[in-house]
């Protein structure tokens, strides 16, 4: 096979798999969400975190970021899905950690104990609460 046939087919197999990628990430557009959450709360970013909050909820989120300011976090084998969507609602469950590490002590929050809630507003969906 010739360089440059190999580097064609090289280059069709990677834009099918970004494309694939591409599409699951926006079927579960709530997930992405949630995920991306934790992450801003992960890296404490302030302006992300708000960015995908509600007003409902910024507050409370913006308080628990305030708590993580002391310590160092790390999200550990986050993953979210959809576990149900109706119109502008959804709902995610995840499973995964976000990890504080203070010292020597680490203190593990298990993401999975919530059901998270979404509203869709404006095209962009947002984290609302947890139940």
């Amino acid at each position: 096979m010739s360089k440059s046939i190999r580097l064609v087919s090289i280059v069709v197999v990677a834009t099918a798999l970004l494309l694939a990628a591409c599409a699951k990430a926006s079927s579960d557009a709530p997930a992405a969400v949630v995920q991306a959450y934790w992450q801003a709360m992960a890296d404490k970013d302030r302006a992300v975190l708000s960015s995908l909050t509600c007003a409902d909820y910024e507050a409370t989120a913006l308080s628990t970021l305030d708590s993580f300011q002391a310590v160092e976090t790390k999200l550990v084998d986050l993953t979210c899905s959809t576990a149900s969507q109706q119109g502008d609602s959804a709902e995610v469950t995840c499973k995964g950690s976000l990890d504080a590490t203070y010292g020597a002590e680490v203190s593990s929050f298990d993401l999975s104990l919530y059901k998270y809630q979404l509203i869709k507003q404006g095209g962009d969906w947002l984290m609302c609460g947890e139940k």
